[in-house]
């Protein structure tokens, strides 16, 4: 098992490139189910999650061709003849459920296993499984699969008591190939979700509303296959935005969706960095003390919850107190145990974490409990004193593509060890 060794200290300075965005690609590959041929994804991101759904695609008898070093890939769908989804190939990964919505609108069933990934907290799928009910399918969950079938799934309205990203891409995706038309109220906002309903569009599907809280989607025969370019990852993007404020650095971040961070920027603005948009990309500059502010996450416009861990562990060295306010995730605060450890003087009172900033951190052995947490320990070991050594590092595969490797380029005394 890897663990990365980091000494603290050093100045992040220079330029990184933002790899493609999991949380976009997922979907994308998603939606390849939903038509015959030969479907061609660029910009994909080298992660642990899109290497096992790939596995995942090729178990449903998808042809999987690899190609510019990782981050193409082409997917002929021609002789995929399988409806289900085993435990052994989603037990790590939650955004299996996306094949849930696609694989019951083009074969009529589908027969997955309950989804794994981060233990953050409940992301129940009961929004999903009520929805495909509302169009006609038949849900069964025995077994810990849950089984779908309807030999033609009919337009309905759907209302989302809470946004849910996976939900609506799942059923937007079902949706495509429906009788009718289908209508969902208070769905995502999030950028990964108007990027899919543009990727389906480009594919034939007729859907009104994208970046919306209403999505209109009248189902058509068929769909021709996908081509497609992946967005760039604004949470990785917002990461090192937020390393280079701590160690005082001065980076530019190159393909940065900076229209998909604005209340990340006022944060960080609000916290001292400077952030300058310039022709090649971001660039952001850090400087000492940093100002103690408030974090509250939300649904997208909100702040995202994925940035959450990253701005707790800039806190903790800020210069007064900060309240941060965790209302997507019941146990997104696991990290907090092991920032104390560090030194970092951080009380939890419910959902909300109360961080009294201190003059610096030390250096310790960490563990990771999930994929954000890791990078907000690798922060705050970039600005410890003495060494830090992260293990469980197989989280933050998960969703950084060559983290240290990146975060090295920049200065960073940072290395990857096998124990």
């Amino acid at each position: 098992m890897d663990k990365l060794i980091i000494h603290g200290g050093s100045r992040l300075v220079g330029t990184v490139e933002i790899s493609g965005a999991k949380n976009s690609a997922l979907p994308l590959l998603s939606a390849t189910i939903l038509s015959s041929g030969v479907h061609t994804i660029t910009n994909v991101p080298k992660l642990k999650d899109i290497e096992t759904f790939l596995i995942l695609l090729e178990h449903l008898g998808t042809k999987v061709d690899i190609e510019n070093d990782g981050t193409t890939v082409k997917l002929d769908s021609s002789s995929a003849d399988k409806q289900d989804a085993p435990y052994e190939l989603v037990k790590t990964m939650r955004a299996s459920i996306l094949v849930l919505g696609p694989l019951l609108a083009r074969y009529g069933k589908a027969s997955v296993s309950m989804p794994g990934g981060c233990a953050i907290g409940e992301r129940p799928v009961d929004l999903h499984l009520t929805a495909l009910e509302k169009m006609g399918a038949k849900v069964e969950i025995e077994h810990g699969y849950i089984k779908v079938e309807c030999k033609k799934l009919k337009g309905a309205h759907i209302y989302f008591d809470t946004p849910t990203v996976t939900g609506t891409e799942n059923i937007m995706m079902a949706a495509t190939l429906a009788d009718g038309e289908t209508v969902i109220e208070n769905a995502a906002l999030e950028p990964e979700v108007a990027e899919l309903a543009s990727a389906l569009k480009s594919m034939g599907a007729k859907i009104e509303g994208a970046g919306t809280e209403m999505l209109t989607i009248t189902g058509v025969r068929d769909l021709k296959p996908l081509n497609f370019k992946v967005m760039p990852d604004r949470i990785e993007a917002g990461t090192f935005m937020v390393a280079s404020a701590m160690t005082k650095g001065n980076v530019l971040i190159k393909d940065c969706p900076i229209e998909t961070l604005d209340v990340v920027c006022e944060k960080l603005r609000a916290a001292g960095a400077v952030i300058e948009i310039e022709e090649e990309g971001v660039r952001v500059k850090g400087d000492w003390p940093i100002t103690s502010v408030d974090i509250k996450t939300n649904p997208y416009p909100g702040f995202p919850t994925d940035m959450q861990a990253q701005m707790t562990a800039m806190m903790s060295i800020g210069s007064g107190l900060s309240v941060i306010s965790e209302t997507i995730f019941e146990n997104r605060f696991m990290h907090i145990g092991e920032l104390k450890r560090m030194g970092a003087d951080i009380s939890v009172d419910g959902r909300n974490a109360i961080v009294r900033g201190v003059r610096g951190l030390s250096g310790a052995p960490l563990m990771a409990t999930d994929l954000r947490a890791s990078a907000s320990l690798i922060l705050a070991g970039l600005v410890a004193d003495g060494v830090t050594e992260i293990s469980r590092v197989y989280h933050l595969d998960r969703g950084y593509a060559a983290i240290e490797k990146k975060l090295s380029a920049l200065g960073a005394d940072i290395k990857r060890i096998s124990q």
